[in-house]
């Protein structure tokens, strides 16, 4: 057995033919087997229910019923459900890196420390913010307390599919709210993972619950439910328009994280190598199947050849190949069509008159796999179709600017606002320019992510705000009692 074949094996991808509700692993009542494939090899290695409205009905109800108890529960006890949950989760910490690695094509050391370490983390903070509890306030003479929402819809993306089901279900369990969990279509088998460990860890029954299934047959009516109290969705702008239509009849409370076109802004004074390598590496994290990357790298006109160059050089840097193979940096989109999708974006860079510096159709990749080359283009067109929309793969376009001014507005010329960096040496005058970035997040000369800061995004990059204080208060009501 090679590295590769053992990489896999260790996942123990089987199939799942059962649902997670109230507290027991349950036959759907009427559901189809729904396949998940492995995108570096194509092949077909499990198979999950693709739940109905009618499974979706058992697991809110059993949510609901669930609701009362869980949120009268104290603090500490709370937190205890989630310290054993996370003890769970991290004995499985191999095993879903490998998992991942299968069913999105995350590298293998991406997936440890991204894919994995990442949520542990954040589920840590949250059952820490759990202990501490919620303070009243005192307003004259109002005492205003805050109070679990109820039941959350929680739907989910591929690109993360533990991370992003933590930041919401971590969240709102903190805040004393019961789950149903929709996991993506394309990328079930984690979210199986963690309910092994919910099971283990033996949360009350109802508390959360999980239905596999499509977005337009179980993640509608999961949106739709009038017994769910918030709807929290990740993935396209164009489905958060849609879930929002089904919540609003109803008036419940929706927040989406959506999608993004982040630009890095390189000013003149940087140090020009290491913001480069940076920003190249941010726009191909994941195989650019990241809302957050940097796939607009904003370049002054003095450095601007000399940044072309070393992105040129930093995408050589990318190998295409096997997830579980230890000299891959660029694994496999996650399906045929989002591959055929980032293609057609890179032949619209082309016929726009984009300069290829790197990557394009022609390059070599696997032949077998989901993969496109690491690609990048110069003199693109802020108003250009590669500068504008979400591509969500391996494509980097470099945009030169005059000044500051010009930087800003260009960063600023998009639908999206979801994240961004600056590069200066001057501290000052990159917080100043980040400032003025109609953005949710930027990061200063590489700043470090931050799990317990505020994530979310401005226009059509979503409403609310995940992971830290700010997620977990998207899952509680304020009341005010006057006395």
């Amino acid at each position: 057995m090679d590295q590769t074949d053992a990489g896999r094996a260790a996942a123990k991808v089987a199939d799942r033919d059962r649902l997670y509700i109230d507290g027991e692993w349950v036959k759907p009542l009427d559901a189809l087997p729904m396949p998940v494939q492995d995108p570096a090899t194509e092949d077909v290695v499990a198979h999950v229910p693709a739940a109905g409205s009618a499974d979706v009905d058992r697991a809110v109800a059993a949510a609901r019923a669930a609701f009362d108890p869980w949120a009268s529960l104290s603090p500490a006890d709370r937190a205890d459900h989630l310290d054993r949950l996370l003890a769970a989760l991290s004995a499985r910490s191999e095993q879903i890196a490998a998992t991942v690695a299968i069913e999105v094509g995350t590298p293998i050391k991406v997936a440890q420390r991204v894919q994995t370490g990442l949520p542990l983390a954040v589920l840590r903070g949250y059952a820490a913010r759990a202990r501490a509890g919620f303070e009243p306030e005192t307003i004259g003479n109002s005492l205003v307390v805050r109070e679990p929402a109820g039941v959350v819809g929680a739907i989910t993306p591929w690109n993360y599919p533990l991370h992003q089901v933590i930041a919401k279900v971590g969240a709102a369990l903190a805040a004393g709210c019961t789950v149903v969990l929709k996991p993506a279509e394309l990328t079930p088998l984690t979210a199986y993972l963690l309910f092994d460990a919910i099971d283990e860890a033996g949360l009350p029954p109802g508390v959360v619950n999980l239905v596999s299934g499509s977005g337009p047959v179980a993640g509608a009516a999961l949106a739709a439910h009038p017994d769910v109290d918030v709807v929290s969705f990740t993935g396209s702008a164009a489905t958060g328009a849609a879930i929002s239509r089904l919540a609003a009849d109803r008036i419940a409370r929706v927040t989406l994280e959506l999608g993004g076109k982040s630009a890095n802004v390189i000013l003149p004074d940087a140090d020009l190598a290491k913001a480069v390598k940076v920003g190249v590496g941010n726009a191909f994290l994941n195989a650019g199947q990241t809302c957050t990357a940097w796939t607009r790298m904003l370049v002054h006109r003095s450095v601007y050849e000399e940044a072309v160059e070393l992105a040129a050089t930093a995408s050589a840097g990318y190998p295409t190949g096997d997830p579980f193979d230890p000299a891959t940096r660029l694994g496999p989109l996650v399906s045929e069509r989002q591959r055929d999708r980032v293609r057609t974006y890179v032949d619209k860079g082309l016929a726009d008159g984009a300069r290829l510096v790197s990557g394009g159709p022609d390059a070599p990749v696997p032949a077998r796999g989901w993969f496109v080359a690491p690609t990048v283009f110069a003199d693109v067109d802020p108003d250009d179709t590669i500068a504008q929309e979400e591509i969500f793969g391996p494509v980097l376009s470099i945009i030169p600017f005059a000044d500051d001014d010009q930087a800003v507005a260009i960063a600023n010329n998009s639908r999206y606002g979801l994240a961004g960096g600056v590069w200066s040496g001057d501290e000052e005058r990159a917080l100043a320019v980040a400032r003025r970035l109609r953005t949710g997040a930027v990061d200063i000369n590489g700043g470090a992510f931050n799990p317990q800061a505020p994530f979310g995004g401005y226009k059509q990059s979503g409403i609310g705000r995940e992971l830290g204080e700010h997620g977990l208060s998207e899952f509680l009501e304020t009341k005010s009692i006057q006395r």
